[in-house]
């Protein structure tokens, strides 16, 4: 009897003992605010556009630390918040480097596209005008908007605007590409329709 009632005292005073641990235990406030204003000041210094991976990585942190506080797991929720700050300081210093490496591919890629826009005049001249299943004006319209648009991705390097004039300059890039293909290939079935 004398065992029984021990191991009840026994029981009962380590639910309390618990019971006070995780009512005294308080949620994370300090360390997500930390959290919060590395993570803006990580975006104030352009790491969302040049250091996206980290970045990404600080905001799904400190979501998740919001998360875990809601359930008041608050241990984990801690670990997540201190994750987070450490993710947006880490992207800080890489932006400048990163930026610097995608303005050098994009003024790269502006010389490529130059010389793809040159190639691409060259082949369309050689369209006749008429009896030609391939539209000429058509093309000459997009070149005359690329040229258009390579200047403006031109001015915006220049202004720093890196990030956007890579994304553009890019998808350009690709743009040319496939129409060269398709003219090239027109070409082709033009020359084989000739012969026969």
């Amino acid at each position: 009897m004398k065992s029984t009632k021990f191991h009840f005292i026994f029981l009962v005073t380590i639910i309390i003992f618990s019971l006070m641990i995780n009512g005294c235990a308080k949620p994370p406030t300090k360390e997500v605010e930390n959290a919060e204003k590395a993570i803006i000041e990580a975006k104030s210094k352009e790491a969302d556009l040049y250091v996206e991976d980290i970045f990404t990585k600080a905001e799904d942190s400190l979501k998740k630390a919001k998360e875990l506080i809601a359930i008041k797991k608050y241990k984990e929720a801690k670990k997540a918040a201190e994750d987070a700050s450490s993710f947006a300081q880490q992207a800080i210093p890489m932006v400048e480097l990163n930026k610097a490496k995608m303005k050098t591919e994009s003024e790269q890629m502006v010389q490529d596209v130059q010389e793809s826009l040159n190639e691409l005049k060259s082949m369309v001249s050689k369209v006749p005008k008429k009896k030609s299943p391939i539209n000429r004006e058509e093309i000459e319209g997009k070149i005359g908007k690329w040229e258009v648009d390579l200047v403006s991705i031109k001015e915006q390097l220049e202004a720093q605007k890196v990030r956007q004039a890579y994304d553009l300059i890019k998808a350009m890039s690709e743009e040319i590409k496939t129409q060269r293909e398709n003219l090239t290939a027109a070409l082709e079935q033009q020359k084989t329709a000739e012969k026969k």
